[in-house]
């Protein structure tokens, strides 16, 4: 499938997603506060675009394949800055994902009450190791790790790893180690290590290794994923 760059911005992107809830407007709130997303280009994910509304903001475009968007609120909206993608096969998040070029997209609004939804961002995530994405909740902040990672923390900040698929890592400045582990959803994964210098290092040897870390290291994650020139292939097809 081609995929068309409908949004590119040198800059970080925020990209709204379709759990309208409080705590996803206070999620909202926090990223605009955040002086690297002052003035960020804002992408709407279908529904999303009611949480674009609900925070007062004005998306540069709003893609989906537009069944949960309805007319009243597209109409609130310039049609230039309405991109339908018609096709089934993919979620919404993937369709937006895929049409931005950015140094890094923050999600906001994929933390949602269904879990069926967040397992579905998470393997988009995966799908498109290539585009450097953070979803942000109130709790914590999650993406794919790369190929290597340099991150400043906090010692004793938690330090989640969860794999997607089979993969093995290095690491320096943990409290286990993962360095000769084999990771595997059903079989180990690497939750709640916890952080022990003040930089972490991580190496992967494939895409599949979700990072997840306290809401409070989004700055220091942002900076490092954008310093970073280390990104996986894009998948092919």
């Amino acid at each position: 499938m081609s995929h068309e760059d409908i949004v590119i911005s040198d800059r970080p992107v925020l990209m709204l997603g379709g759990a309208v809830t409080e705590a996803a407007l206070r999620v909202v709130g926090g990223l605009l506060a955040e002086p690297d997303l002052a003035g960020a280009p804002v992408v709407a994910v279908d529904g999303g675009a009611r949480l674009a509304i609900s925070a007062g903001l004005t998306p540069q475009a709003v893609i989906g394949d537009f069944d949960s968007l309805g007319p009243d609120e597209a109409a609130q909206f310039d049609p230039a800055t309405l991109h339908r993608i018609t096709e089934q096969e993919t979620t919404d998040f993937d369709k937006a994902l895929r049409s931005v070029r950015a140094p890094v997209v923050l999600g906001a609004g994929f933390h949602g009450a269904r879990i069926d939804h967040h397992l579905a961002a998470l393997s988009v995530l995966a799908r498109f190791p290539d585009r450097h994405c953070i979803l942000v909740g109130t709790e914590d902040v999650t993406c794919l790790c790369p190929p290597e990672l340099a991150i400043d923390l906090s010692p004793g900040d938690w330090l989640s790893l969860f794999p997607l698929a089979e993969v093995q890592g290095t690491s320096s400045g943990l409290e286990w180690p993962i360095d000769g582990l084999r990771f595997r959803p059903d079989h180990r994964i690497g939750t709640s290590n916890r952080v022990t210098e003040g930089r972490v290092r991580l190496q992967m040897t494939a895409p599949g290794m979700l990072l997840i870390l306290p809401r409070r290291a989004l700055r220091p994650l942002l900076a490092a994923l954008s310093r970073s020139g280390a990104r996986w292939p894009a998948r092919a097809g």
